[in-house]
C-alpha cells in the first residue's frame, strides 16, 4: 500500500538530529522523496544513510538557515534533483541563551532571530516561489508552545517562535487560494539529544517539565513527526494557516 507521502519531494531542515531526523524516518516510510538539509554535515550523513537504507531516495545538502545563498542554493538543488518540491518542513532552530531580558546582549538576540525567525522565513520565500511555478505545495514551519505562551529566561526564543506562529498565519492567507497550504507544529519540550544535554547539568529542569505536563511525560520526536507528515499529506487537504500544538494537553491548562 502507497504511503501517505508517496513521490512528494520534501525538503526539511534541521536534518541532522531531533526532531527532523524522526521526521525524515517518517517521511521515508511514507515514500517521500528527500532533501535533507543541515549546517551539521556529520549527522546529516547520518540521517541521509539511514533514510536510504530504508529505501528513501534522497540526497544532503549543507545550509545554514540564516543564510540567504545558502537557503536558495538548496531549493535549487532540491528541484535540480527531483524537478519540483511538494512539501517543506522548516525545523531548523537553535535555543539561545538563558537569560532575562534585560540580561540578553545584542549578540545573542540578533543569532537566535537570524536563525529561529529570518531563517524561517528565507526558506518559506524561496520554497513559496517555487511552489508558486507548480501551482501546489505544503509547507509547515517549527513553532513551539513557546510561541502561543510565554516563558521565563528565552526572551529571544520566545519573539522568535511568536514570530514563526505569526508568519504562519500570514502566509496561509497569502498563499491559500493558489492552492499552497501553510501551518506550523507547537511542540511541547520534546527528548532530543539538545534537551537531554541540558538535562544532564540541570536534572531538576526534566522533573519540572514533567510536573508541568498533564500527561506527566515528555514527547518523543517521532510524535512531532507523526504531526508533520499528517499535516503535509493530503489527508489535510482542508488545514491551513493553524499553530497545531503537539503538547501532551500542555495548552489545554
Amino acid at each position: 500500500m502507497a504511503g501517505t507521502l508517496e513521490g512528494k519531494v520534501s525538503l526539511i531542515t534541521g536534518a541532522g538530529s531531533g526532531i527532523g531526523r524522526a521526521t525524515a524516518r517518517v517521511f521515508a516510510r511514507e515514500g517521500a522523496r528527500l532533501v535533507l538539509a543541515d549546517v551539521a554535515e556529520a549527522g546529516g550523513q547520518e540521517t541521509l544513510a539511514m533514510v536510504r537504507e530504508a529505501g528513501a531516495d534522497a540526497i544532503f545538502v549543507r545550509c545554514d538557515c540564516a543564510v540567504e545563498a545558502d537557503v536558495n542554493a538548496t531549493v535549487v538543488a532540491a528541484v535540480t534533483r527531483f524537478g519540483r518540491l511538494d512539501c517543506a518542513f522548516n525545523n531548523a532552530g537553535i535555543g539561545g541563551a538563558a537569560k532575562l531580558t534585560h540580561e540578553y546582549s545584542l549578540a545573542d538576540w540578533n543569532r537566535v532571530i537570524a536563525v529561529n525567525l529570518t531563517g524561517v522565513w528565507l526558506c518559506m520565500r524561496a520554497e513559496i516561489e517555487q511552489m508558486l511555478k507548480q501551482g501546489s505545495g505544503v509547507i509547515v514551519n517549527t513553532s513551539s508552545i513557546m510561541g502561543l505562551t510565554g516563558a521565563i529566561r528565552v526572551p529571544a526564543y520566545t519573539a522568535a517562535k511568536h514570530g514563526v506562529a505569526g508568519l504562519t498565519k500570514a502566509a496561509a492567507l497569502e498563499y491559500a487560494r493558489h492552492g499552497i497550504r501553510v501551518n506550523a507544529v507547537c511542540p511541547a519540550p520534546i527528548y532530543t539529544p539538545l534537551l537531554q544535554q541540558g538535562f544532564a547539568r540541570r536534572p531538576d529542569i526534566e522533573e519540572r517539565y514533567i510536573r508541568s505536563e498533564p500527561m506527566k511525560r515528555l514527547g518523543q520526536p517521532e510524535e512531532v513527526a507523526e504531526a508533520v507528515a499528517w499535516l503535509c499529506s493530503d489527508k489535510a487537504s482542508y488545514v491551513t494557516g493553524v499553530p497545531f500544538p503537539v503538547d501532551g494537553g500542555y495548552m489545554a491548562q
